[in-house]
């Protein structure tokens, strides 16, 4: 199609090039995004322990930030998210980090994109 537009072609695309049942429904067109913001006594250990209960459900986050704060350096704050979870999972991940030793809090929000 790319060469037909280079080439001033303007013929339109058949009906048949995406029959109905290749649409994309409305909730895989709304996508939700899980997002965490932990808050944790500067670990070392803290950070592979929270990726860990998302690889081993096979998850990459689409995004992790983690900033090291506090008058002293001893407070660390990881921001994470993720897609493909849905409200119950993400409870449930939010309650084990919580579990964790060195964990003050955690905080769990939704974003879906219009």
């Amino acid at each position: 199609m790319r060469a037909e537009r280079l080439s001033g072609s303007t013929a339109p695309l058949p009906s048949t090039a995406l029959p109905s049942a290749a649409l994309p429904s409305a909730v895989e067109t709304n996508p939700t995004v899980a997002c965490f913001s932990i808050q944790a006594i500067a670990d070392p250990s803290v950070m592979p322990r929270v990726l860990e209960l998302f690889a081993k459900r096979g998850m990459i986050p689409l995004r992790w930030h983690a900033d090291l704060g506090g008058r002293r350096r001893d407070e660390l704050t990881i921001d994470l998210q993720v897609d493909g979870l849905d409200r119950a999972k993400a409870e449930l991940i939010a309650h084990a980090i919580r579990q964790m030793v060195a964990v003050v809090g955690v905080l769990t929000s939704e974003k879906s994109f219009a």
